[in-house]
C-alpha cells in the first residue's frame, strides 16, 4: 500500500547550518522517526535568513508530534532543494565506501563530481568522514563529491567548517 508522503516544515529560528543539523537529528532520535523519513535544512533568505527543518514521512503523525514539541510546524517544504541529513541509509554512509556501495545502501540518487564533466567509474572510493549530506535537485537526492589526496574522493560539505575569519 502507497502513502503520500506529509512533509512538514519546522521554523525553530536558527541561523547556522551545524545547529540545525544538530537539532534535525536531536528531534529525529527523539521522536523515533519512522525507516524511509526525509529530514532536511533548507536556507531561507530575506528579512529575516534562517535555516529551517522539514521532515517528509508517511505519516501525519509527525507534524503533530513535532507541534506537541512546542515547535512552529506548517505543511509542506519551503523549497525544493533540501539538504538531507536523515535519509534512508545515511547511517551506513560511513567510512571509506565505493560509489557503488553509496548509491546501494542509501536514498542517493547520483553523485557528481567538482570540476569533472563525466560521471566518476563505480568503483569510486569516496571518504565518507561519516558526514554525507546530499542535496534535492530536480527531484533527485545528488551528492557532490570533490578529488582528495590519494585518488579518493569526499564529500564537498566538510564536517566541521572553520567559521570565518576564526584566526582573527
Amino acid at each position: 500500500m502507497n502513502h503520500s508522503p506529509y512533509v512538514s516544515t519546522v521554523d525553530a529560528d536558527i541561523r547556522e547550518l551545524r545547529a540545525a543539523d544538530h537539532l534535525l537529528l536531536e528531534l529525529a532520535a527523539e521522536l523515533a522517526l519512522p525507516e524511509g523519513t526525509f529530514g532536511c535544512t533548507h536556507l531561507l533568505r530575506g528579512d529575516r535568513p534562517r535555516v529551517v527543518l522539514s521532515f517528509t514521512t508517511n505519516s501525519e503523525d509527525t507534524a503533530r508530534r513535532l507541534t506537541a514539541t512546542g515547535y512552529e510546524v506548517t505543511p509542506g517544504a519551503p523549497d525544493e532543494a533540501g539538504r538531507a541529513v536523515v535519509y534512508p541509509g545515511a547511517t551506513d554512509l560511513t567510512g571509506t565506501v565505493t560509489i557503488a556501495a553509496l548509491l546501494a545502501r542509501s536514498a542517493i540518487d547520483r553523485v557528481v563530481v567538482l570540476g569533472a564533466a563525466d560521471e566518476p567509474p563505480l568503483s569510486q572510493p569516496v571518504v565518507t568522514r561519516e558526514h554525507v549530506r546530499p542535496q534535492w535537485q530536480d527531484g533527485e537526492l545528488v551528492l557532490t563529491l570533490m578529488p582528495a589526496a590519494g585518488g579518493v574522493l569526499v564529500p564537498f560539505e566538510v564536517p566541521d567548517p572553520t567559521p570565518c575569519c576564526a584566526d582573527h
